[in-house]
């Protein structure tokens, strides 16, 4: 594959989302990759991947890092079902744009709290008094998302004893912490390769900061107390075997369906800038979408039946 013109890559929301290997060799396969194991050999389209999560056990050879790169297919480094995040490889853009646009509004302390605001605001539909510090629309933020975990455990009939992660026990949590991990693993691993496709910093946040991909948590919190934290509850009430997996494959499905890349990248200028046709996106034309005229119908959200069940 021969690139002339980064444009000439397939959009980031045209792409089928992640997929997750582990325990195998990935190797060339003509102008894409493998997947070979004791089983066979499996071709991957990597032109039509968003992200390639690679689990433990894996190898990769360096022509088919090639092909990926030349893809804009971001590979993610991670841990055991696609948890634990070690590092990713760049995106398709060579242009800093976007990155130095960021840097800017990081570093400004005005600009950096009204992107926060904007946050909020996009997540929970409601306007902040502008004499709130960072600080407080922190603590407003966190108050919100236990309220969420809360009453989405009383709805489901389940016990919810607080969020537990410890990423060197895997095991440590419960089903439930279990499910939420696997969940946001799979969200934030789609996230990291939208921000990296559009020449952002993964580590340059906002709300969240002094972690590896502190702005894809910023992001990625957008979409989760709406659209992951639901149907993990929803799925841990139909029953508690491979809750781990069945969340994985559930989020696979969701942001299918419901088409969540299209609306990651709008989302991101939307908050950084206050509209969605600003920055430059060098993967292609998302940089110039025009903003949304109704924004509740185009963040639908999923129904929990369109999840796999037990």
């Amino acid at each position: 594959m021969s690139i002339r013109d980064l444009t000439e890559l397939p959009r980031f929301s045209d792409r089928l989302g992640w997929l997750y290997l582990e325990h195998g060799h990935i190797e060339q396969e003509q102008n894409s990759i493998a997947y070979v194991t004791q089983l066979g050999r499996t071709p991957v389209p990597a032109a039509d991947l968003a992200v390639l999560l690679l689990g433990p056990g894996t190898t990769i050879s360096h022509k088919a890092i090639l092909n990926l790169a030349e893809c804009n297919c971001t590979v993610v480094w991670c841990g055991e079902n696609g948890v634990r995040f070690y590092s990713a490889g760049r995106g398709g853009t060579f242009l800093a744009t976007n990155l130095l646009k960021q840097a800017e509004l990081a570093c400004n302390p005005k600009s950096r709290l009204a992107v926060v605001r904007r946050m909020y605001e996009m997540r929970f539909h409601e306007t902040l008094d502008p004499k709130l510090s960072l600080e407080q629309i922190r603590g407003r933020e966190g108050f919100r998302v236990r309220s969420a975990y809360q009453k989405h455990a009383e709805a489901n009939g389940l016990e919810w004893k607080g969020r537990f992660y410890d990423p060197d026990n895997w095991n440590a949590g419960d089903d439930l912490n279990r499910a939420l991990s696997a969940a946001s693993s799979c969200l934030n691993g789609l996230v990291t390769a939208a921000v990296v496709s559009a020449g952002y910093s993964p580590g340059l946040g906002f709300i969240h900061t002094g972690k590896q991909l502190s702005f894809v948590y910023d992001i990625a919190d957008l979409y989760k107390v709406d659209f992951i934290v639901p149907h993990v509850f929803g799925l841990l009430a139909q029953g508690r075997h491979d809750v781990d997996r069945r969340a994985r494959l559930c989020c696979r499905v969701l942001f299918q369906q419901h088409k969540l890349m299209s609306r990651i990248l709008p989302d991101i200028n939307e908050v950084l800038y206050g509209r969605a046709d600003s920055g430059t996106s060098p993967a292609g034309p998302e940089g110039g979408l025009e903003p949304l005229d109704d924004r509740t119908e185009s963040r639908d959200l999923p129904r929990q039946s369109e999840c796999p069940g037990p």
